[in-house]
């Protein structure tokens, strides 16, 4: 017998569906002029969260869909912290890959950018110190809205009972914020919000 959802599921899907392709959209729109000058500002709110590391290794992401780009920060990292970027894992899960700029790159099965390196030079989620993330939307509750495929959520499940590193930190253009997000109980909330006006702590997020 063919299982129905229930409404109050279906409604929430169909929101952040809705909500999705309307962000998305937004961010689209931007001018290249605006995102240039939000990489920058994005970069300094980054390197004066409470958490920035000085050493280890960070995870960000290789922008695309108008997502707020993440050039700048890489750039401007302390030299002993070391910028990874997401590979996608057998287990549906994230692994992290060292990466600088002119590095071997392949498309991933998204056609996203990956680093072409072998599996024994991949970190686990658990490895890393921060990981900066793509999002669609966010609210000031630290609720992130992404592409719907929960790579993330399935990869940082375990911040639900335990605090960071590695800290979680969504980068977002202003406009990408909403007054309030659908939550579903696998998503995991951040630790803080970068945008190219201001950095979002969520509930003092940081070292004590």
């Amino acid at each position: 017998m063919r299982r129905m959802s229930s409404p109050t599921r279906t409604q929430s899907t169909d929101a952040r569906k809705r909500l999705r392709l309307e962000l998305r959209a937004r961010r689209r729109a931007l001018p290249a002029g605006e995102r240039i000058a939000a990489a920058q500002s994005l970069a300094a709110h980054l390197l004066a969260l409470p958490f920035s590391p000085t050493t280890g290794h960070v995870a960000g992401y290789w922008a695309m869909d108008g997502e707020i780009a993440l050039h700048a920060w890489q750039l401007a990292l302390p030299a002993a912290v070391t910028y990874c970027l997401p590979v996608l894992h057998d287990e549906g899960s994230l692994r992290f890959a060292p990466w600088r700029p002119g590095s071997p790159l392949k498309a991933n099965a998204y056609g996203i950018p990956e680093p072409d390196v072998a599996a024994a030079d991949l970190l686990t989620p658990r490895q890393l110190q921060m990981v900066v993330t793509p999002l669609v939307g966010f609210d000031a509750d630290g609720h992130r809205l992404g592409m719907g495929a929960a790579w993330y959520d399935r990869s940082f499940g375990f911040r639900q009972q335990s605090s960071g590193p590695p800290w979680l930190v969504g980068a977002a253009f202003a406009q990408q914020q909403v007054e309030a997000l659908p939550v579903a109980p696998w998503d995991v909330t951040l630790d803080a919000i970068c945008t190219e006006h201001a950095t979002h702590l969520v509930n003092g997020a940081g070292p004590a």
